[in-house]
């Protein structure tokens, strides 16, 4: 069970409402740290991301002797007073060189964490790409290539497609214009083979251009715009079950109603119910034939059927043919 603090007084009353859940929640923003050691490479990557995540990030510059793993308490102070709550946090040492930990909080406690290992041989920065750049605050097309991140057991890799969907989410939206659609970030990685080192992370950040093909659909072509990043996988720490059952609540209020009778199928088709009520035969419809006519009275319907009748061996007696003598 989370801690509730009372308020004193009207002010601080204010200021929990606003920090309090709310119906619609405001977009996850990103804050980015380093550490006291923090190598040029994780310098220049942390800018690269933050220039991505604008205007939803902010960085700061001074040094803080933080470990992420050992002790959080810095880093939960960080998310409370700046209202972030996904943190991206840069270090460097012998055992751990271009370390980059992705931070994900709840309720400005840490949620989930995962380590990632720059390689500097093959990390290209944003500005050592020459070519145009998309524009500030637009949301990315994604794409996840890979068997390790459909694992259908938790592990690093669903951790790490879990945080970087939260990472370039951004503002949530009903409709999307197509022509806002400017880049996409493509993350991929290989199989995973028994007895060899776990497969690498590409992060690569593409470039979306359309140009005339002639028909009623334009032609896509695609260019790699920066920052090119390739992560090892390091330490991971994973979601407690109550907090993470308790971040994953949605409010009653939007929760679709569901109509009675109404159902959907798997491929999405409205399929309704419709109950009917006992139907009764006796004022039925009939097809209107003479013979079936009834007359005033009983006994003028058992005379019909007797003339009925005689009729009938009438008819016979006509049909069969008569034997001549000889």
């Amino acid at each position: 069970m989370l801690r509730q603090i009372k308020p004193r007084n009207a002010r601080s009353k204010r200021a929990l409402e606003k920090k309090a859940p709310q119906l619609n929640e405001n977009p996850k923003i990103t804050l980015f740290l380093r550490g006291t050691t923090c190598s040029e490479n994780i310098q220049l990557a942390m800018t690269d991301l933050h220039s991505l995540k604008r205007p939803l990030a902010k960085k700061f510059t001074k040094k803080n002797a933080i470990h992420p793993f050992e002790d959080a308490s810095s880093l939960e102070f960080f998310s409370e007073k700046n209202d972030a709550s996904l943190m991206v946090f840069g270090s460097h040492s012998k055992k751990r060189p271009h370390c980059m930990t992705l931070i994900r909080t709840f309720d400005h406690k840490v949620l989930d964490m995962l380590e990632l290992y720059l390689d500097p041989d093959t990390f290209k920065t944003l500005g050592q790409f020459k070519n145009t750049k998309c524009a500030v605050g637009l949301k990315p097309l994604m794409v996840f290539s890979g068997t390790p991140f459909d694992s259908p057991t938790p592990n690093a890799y669903t951790l790490a497609k879990s945080l970087f969907t939260d990472f370039f989410r951004g503002q949530e939206t009903q409709t999307v214009d197509v022509e806002g659609l400017q880049y996409m970030v493509s993350i991929s990685a290989g199989e995973e083979v028994e007895g060899e080192p776990a497969p690498r992370i590409h992060l690569r950040v593409y470039l979306i251009k359309t140009k005339k093909s002639g028909q009623k659909l334009p032609r896509v072509e695609v260019e790699e715009m920066g920052p090119r990043m390739d992560f090892r996988v390091g330490r991971i720490k994973e979601a407690d079950e109550a907090m993470m059952k308790e971040a994953l609540k949605r409010p009653k209020q939007l929760e679709p109603k569901q109509k009675k009778n109404v159902e959907t199928d798997i491929v999405g088709d409205k399929m309704g119910r419709i109950h009917l009520g006992r139907q009764d035969l006796g004022d039925l419809q009939t097809r209107k034939m003479k013979g079936l006519k009834r007359g005033r009275g009983v006994a003028a319907d058992e005379g019909d059927d007797a003339t009925l009748v005689e009729e009938e061996e009438e008819v016979e007696a006509e049909e069969t043919p008569k034997r001549t003598k000889h």
